[in-house]
């Protein structure tokens, strides 16, 4: 790669090593410290450009696009941030290319939006060793389970290209309120993402909006309540919970798309966070091609809040 420019701009000519990303994230890892929010805002004021034109967050850079980044005051030369903490998180699998974990529950996927850091930049402070670690794709903050990283660039385009296919299988456990009655249902609703007055991403259904498309299949029901397990085709932004909502089963602890009275009266039971757990992914090996199949179990306190609403089911049906 060869950069190019002065004290007060840096042009940097793009090759085939990083060719194919997007430019937000090559503007993260080029802007190390920089809070996200800021990199978007430079994007999308105009600040940020390739081949001196204006672009989306989501273009992706292609080899020997020139990319403007203006100056910009980063974190590391403002007294007193704390450093991110390394952590090494559980390892469901791991090769030369490919990272998958099994994500907690409050820990987001990358900093941002008032969270100083998270998975990607304390795996990152783990593994200073590391080349090359990029997200896969993501998960909510309040959701557990696998979640994909790629060691390698290759590995990355590849399975951002199955991904975009649909032959990546992602399936997720989730809690809802209601007695669902089918044995399976597939669900394609238009999904649109916004701000609210406080500036917090939101999700609606709305015409103008993306397809989203989740089988939904019914794994147990539970007095007032029913487990299912949806298998998602599309990975839109809040989909499983919006679509769900939308649907009159509101996912048990969502707290933006929920039952609010519901969640409250849960919490003091001990059921303090929302019920949607990534656990298992299936997909074709980008290096080899081989079949991979992976699995990551209930959490203990969502097996807990689980284990009490089958005892409370119980016991309403014994009265």
């Amino acid at each position: 790669m060869k950069e190019l420019g002065n004290e007060r701009v840096r042009i940097v000519t793009l090759d085939d090593a990083r060719a194919g990303q997007r430019v937000d994230n090559f503007l993260l890892r080029e802007l190390k410290g920089v809070p996200r929010s800021h990199v978007y805002r430079l994007v999308r004021s105009g600040e940020v450009r390739v081949n001196s034109r204006r672009v989306d967050a989501t273009y992706r850079l292609q080899r020997g696009d020139r990319i403007r980044i203006p100056p910009v005051r980063t974190a590391a030369a403002a007294p007193g941030r704390p450093a991110v903490r390394p952590v090494d998180f559980p390892v469901v699998f791991e090769d030369d290319a490919l990272l998958v974990i099994d994500k907690p529950a409050g820990v987001a996927v990358h900093g941002g939006s008032g969270v100083s850091s998270g998975v990607i930049e304390q795996l990152r402070a783990a593994r200073p060793e590391a080349r090359f670690l990029e997200l896969v794709h993501r998960l909510d903050r309040d959701t557990s389970g696998l979640l994909m990283l790629a060691k390698k660039r290759s590995a990355l385009l590849a399975l951002h290209r199955a991904l975009r296919e649909g032959t990546v299988e992602k399936r997720y456990l989730v809690l809802v309120k209601g007695r669902w009655t089918r044995a399976s249902r597939n669900v394609t609703l238009p999904l649109r993402k916004y701000l609210t007055a406080a500036g917090e991403r939101r999700v609606s259904v709305d015409v103008s909006g993306r397809e989203s498309r989740t089988r939904f299949d019914l794994v147990e029901r539970i007095g007032q309540y029913s487990l299912l397990a949806a298998s998602i085709e599309t990975g839109r932004t809040h989909q499983i919970r919006v679509q769900l909502a939308q649907l009159g089963f509101p996912v048990v602890g969502d707290e933006k798309y929920g039952d609010f009275d519901l969640n409250k009266s849960l919490a003091k039971q001990g059921a303090r966070r929302m019920f949607l757990h990534a656990e298992r992914l299936a997909f074709e090996h980008p290096r080899t091609g081989a079949r991979v199949e992976l699995a990551a179990a209930l959490p203990a306190d969502l097996r807990k809040s689980l284990d009490r609403i089958r005892e409370a089911a119980r016991h309403a049906e014994a009265i």
